[in-house]
């Protein structure tokens, strides 16, 4: 499937969105965050629209909340703000608690629709290769960089994988499974 210029806009509203963004504890620009997320989308077979929404995946979370869940609106349509929004684990200054957060994230994976659960696993999936390519490198001290330490950080994405598994059977999930199982094995 070829992308239109709708895909070029969105990476470069982006680019402009996560420009002094890098990744948690690294110096990575977080758009390399946002490039992997889409590429493994479609790679899975993302539409268009999934894969701009995975290119903005955490833009209201992360950047402006939901005036920038607007803008996305206007710009790319209900489709995509619908997926991007449903990506969000939040979009209020501060945060929530993260346990909490977290929780209503898993809970709201239970019923959202396949466009979503693409997006979030796609999300999860390099977030966790992320993850245990650091822990390799690091070691522990990984665990400094999440919120939820090395214990929460492991139950979100056990909780996540088998969510994906039962919700979105097939390779991506079982990748993330794959995955997060290493993770575990690792930091064991």
């Amino acid at each position: 499937m070829p992308l239109s210029a709708r895909f070029s806009d969105a990476l470069t509203f982006a680019c402009e969105l996560h420009a002094t963004q890098t990744r948690k504890g690294t110096d990575i620009p977080y758009i390399a965050h946002l490039l992997a997320v889409a590429s493994i989308a479609l790679e899975h077979g993302a539409s268009e629209d999934e894969a701009i929404a995975a290119v903005l995946h955490d833009a209201v979370e992360d950047q402006g909340g939901r005036a920038t869940g607007d803008q996305i609106r206007r710009r790319f349509g209900e489709p995509v703000a619908a997926i991007v929004h449903a990506c969000s684990d939040t979009d209020v200054e501060p945060k929530p608690p993260w346990r909490a957060r977290k929780e209503t994230y898993i809970a709201h994976l239970e019923h959202a629709p396949r466009s979503v659960l693409l997006v979030s696993a796609s999300d999860k999936l390099h977030n966790a290769r992320s993850i245990l390519t650091d822990l390799r490198s690091h070691g522990d001290a990984l665990w400094s960089r999440f919120s939820g330490g090395r214990d929460g950080t492991l139950w979100y994405y056990r909780t996540l994988a088998a969510t994906f598994l039962r919700r979105l059977p097939g390779p991506l999930a079982d990748e993330l499974d794959r995955t997060v199982t290493a993770l575990e094995q690792l930091a064991a």
